[in-house]
Order: C-alpha cells, then structure tokens, then sequence
C-alpha cells in the first residue's frame, strides 16, 4: 500500500500514486492544455480572417443570452465527455468541442477589440498578463501543495451570483462595468487556483484530459475579463 502525506488522497487519484506517476500526469496535463490553448489561438486567428465566419456569429452581438444557454449547454456536454472513464477518444472529443466552442464564442470580442484600437496589441496585452497571472497562481499552488477544494462552495455561489448579474444586464440594459470585469478576473484567478489544487490532489492519473479542459476554461474565463479590463481603460482615453 503506498502512502500519502495529502489526508484527502484516496487510492485512486495521482496524489496516492508514486512520484513519477504524479510527474507523469502532470507533464500530461500541461501538455493538453499548452495544445488546447494553441489550438484555440490558431482557430482565433483564421475565424478573424474569414468573413464568413464574421457573419455567422454577428447575430450573437444581440443575442447573448441565448449564446450563453447555448454554451453553459455545450461545456456541460464538453465536460461529460471529458470526464469519460471508458473512452479515451470521448475525452479528447470533449476537449475538442470545448476549445471550438470557447473560440467561437470569443470572436464578437476579440474583433471589437481590434476594431476598438486599431490593432491586435491589446490582445497580446491581456494574453500576456493572463499568461503572468496564470503562472503565478500555479506556482502558489505547487509551492504550498494546499488542497483548495473548499473553494469549490465559493465558486458555485459566485458563478450563480455573475450568470444572474450578466443575464439581468442583459434583460434590464445596463452596463456591469470594470468593476464586474476585474471582480470576474478575480473569481478566475480563484478558479485556476481550485483547478490547479484538483490537478495536484484529486484527479485519476487517466484523468489528465479532464485536467487540461478543466484549467483551459478557468483560463479562457481569465483572458475573457482581462481583455475586458483593457478594453474599458482604453475607451477611457
């Protein structure tokens, strides 16, 4: 029987396994979710030339309470698949329906965003200050080696708080504002922190798919609000 110095380990998951299993699992998740993210920057980058994509998705300006049912919908599915304890194949087509999704739902901004300075430098802004961000919150996990899964409780209840602020803003008309933006950068930064806590105690060392979508999404929500940010300071010029 091998032991854990992590009391919340069971058996099964990558905390009770040995230190190259646990390395292993790791170097696999970040390796998936280095792909995800590559993936949905290139799928970025040939949506904002296409035309036709641009046109597909310019309804979804007037419509964002439908594209986000629509999307909650599609990540549940995305997640099921992930989580596949009987198909390898259904993970990664899990993983691969989010990134595709998250990028199409990402090009009204992005392409405001351009449209707004003129330019894709404030793009690369916030992807480096989410990339900034991201590294040290994983450090803070990996360096205190703390479960963080009481964090669950707060996320649940804050991401019920946003969904009802974003779709009463929505229905009423009003703007949320930087300061919804930097608290929703902030409920993501807690996200990652949960997520990279999973990677380090809970998860299966099959589980390494799951992993990487779980990270990718709390990421993608960083860059979201980050961008966000940005965007309102510039207008402010």
């Amino acid at each position: 029987m091998i032991e854990s110095s992590n009391p919340y380990a069971s058996p099964y998951t990558v905390a009770a396994q040995p230190v190259d299993a646990r390395s292993a699992f790791i170097r696999k998740t970040y390796a998936h979710l280095g792909g995800a993210i590559a993936v949905f920057a290139l799928l970025e980058y040939f949506f904002l030339q296409s035309q036709a994509m641009l046109n597909l998705v310019a309804p979804m300006m007037g419509n964002w309470w439908l594209v986000l049912i629509v999307f909650m919908g599609v990540s549940w599915i995305a997640s099921k698949w992930a989580t596949s304890s009987t198909s390898l194949g259904m993970q990664y087509a899990g993983l691969a329906l989010y990134v595709v999704a998250e990028a199409i739902i990402f090009i009204p901004i992005l392409y405001l965003a351009v449209g707004m300075t003129g330019s894709t430098v404030v793009i690369g802004q916030a992807g480096i200050i989410t990339v900034a961000l991201f590294l040290g919150i994983t450090a803070v996990a990996f360096i205190t080696k703390k479960d963080f899964s009481f964090l669950n409780s707060f996320l649940m209840i804050g991401g019920f708080i946003a969904l009802g602020l974003i779709f009463a803003s929505m229905i009423f008309g009003f703007n949320l504002g930087i300061i919804f933006s930097a608290a929703m950068a902030i409920f993501a930064s807690v996200a990652i922190l949960r997520d990279t806590s999973n990677i380090i105690h809970h998860y299966g060392t099959n589980q390494y798919v799951a992993a990487s979508l779980g990270l990718f999404a709390s990421v993608a929500l960083l860059f979201w609000y980050v961008l966000q940010i940005l965007l309102s300071l510039s207008g402010r010029d």
